[in-house]
């Protein structure tokens, strides 16, 4: 299972994966009734010719991650890369959503 971080900023929410060793094609990522799932599936086999024998190995991996969205996400916008072995996915919030910050003077 992949580590996920998770931040807010004023305008987005940011959700980032570690997945070194994935390709952008192993992920799926779908959204159904609020509900946000990520999921990988990787394969690699590695062939070793020496000498004598031949060597052969295959390595599985995958995982699946589902995230229940509130609404003040903008769910027509989110957006999702993979770049160096993180997947991060971009969530923005809905324009009524922003709240100015007010000041509030100290007497």
């Amino acid at each position: 299972m992949p580590a996920v971080n998770i931040t807010e900023e004023d305008t987005q929410y940011s959700v980032e994966f570690s997945a070194p060793g994935f390709e952008k094609n192993d992920f799926k990522i779908e959204l159904n009734d609020g509900v946000l799932t990520v999921s990988g599936k990787h394969e690699t086999d590695k062939e070793v010719k020496e000498k004598n024998f031949t060597r052969k190995e295959f390595n599985y991996g995958s995982f699946q991650r589902s995230f229940t969205l509130n609404e003040e996400i903008n769910e027509e916008a989110i957006d999702a890369k993979y770049e160096n072995g993180i997947l991060k996915l971009t969530l923005p919030k809905k324009e009524e959503s922003k709240k100015p910050t007010k000041e509030i003077k100290i007497s």
